[in-house]
């Protein structure tokens, strides 16, 4: 049930495998280094996952993915090469359907959910950053200045999370929950959810003197949790904040705005 309701939220409506074989047997993209050197370590400390996906499958969809953007690249679309992160993002979608029906549901969510986050600049992903900090300000503003006065900028924590949309924190059953959510109200939402996170151990932080030692690894997901917390945050933005939160996955214009 989740892998249709998956491909119904991503818009997959053309599944072709002539079309799919045609682009794997096209064999290695000029990217295959670059994937090469990341798929096997894929939550590569999640077992349920490794029984369930082989790594010759991610390599498959992320080559012909390679493959499928260089046939129809306009000229003034957005450039998808591979940058790391690209593969987490794919296992939590392969894990859910069969290959070929994976790769058109991983292609339209790069493609119209957050191309911006696999820019070569990770475009997307520094004005998601940035947009977390004015976020937490306006949401805790006490905790914000605390991190400040730490020194820690959200770079240092949230770089990761935000890349993979979550998919980069155990365990894979919670992310799979935090995706059915992602999936059904929109990807930028997951800015509010590395919030909800930091807010699930905000006494922890606030109590310790170096409180980059308990982000270094972000805590486990309890997607309930984060989910409750997040639709409360989502009324504590104003509405331009909030204008700039949901646009900034696809949106090139917002990183002029907030002065990226």
């Amino acid at each position: 049930i989740r892998g249709r309701c998956w491909k119904l939220l991503l818009e997959v409506h053309h599944v072709s495998a002539q079309e799919y074989v045609s682009l794997v047997k096209r064999g290695k993209p000029e990217e295959y280094g670059k994937i090469r050197n990341d798929t096997f370590r894929t939550l590569a400390t999640d077992q349920k996952y490794l029984d369930a996906v082989k790594e010759d499958s991610l390599i498959r969809v992320l080559c012909a993915f390679a493959w499928s953007n260089q046939a129809t690249r306009p000229q003034d679309s957005e450039v998808f090469t591979y940058v790391q992160g690209m593969n987490v993002l794919a296992a939590p979608i392969l894990y859910t359907m069969s290959e070929m029906e994976a790769f058109y549901a991983y292609s339209n969510l790069i493609k119209y959910c957050c191309p911006l986050y696999v820019q070569p600049t990770l475009q997307g992903v520094h004005c998601g950053i940035k947009l977390l900090e004015r976020c937490l300000d306006k949401i805790d503003p006490e905790l914000y200045k605390y991190l400040k006065s730490k020194s820690m900028s959200a770079e240092l924590y949230a770089l990761p999370p935000i890349l993979t949309i979550c998919a980069c924190t155990p365990p894979l059953s919670q992310v799979m929950q935090l995706w059915d959510f992602l999936l059904a109200w929109g990807i930028h939402l997951n800015i509010l959810c590395i919030i909800a996170q930091l807010y699930l151990i905000r006494g922890e932080l606030m109590a310790h003197a170096s409180p980059m030692k308990l982000l270094r690894i972000l805590p486990d997901l309890d997607a309930d949790k984060i989910i409750r917390e997040t639709m409360r945050m989502v009324k504590l933005l104003p509405d331009d904040l909030y204008d700039l939160l949901v646009r900034h996955p696809y949106d090139p214009t917002v990183a002029e705005q907030i002065d990226w």
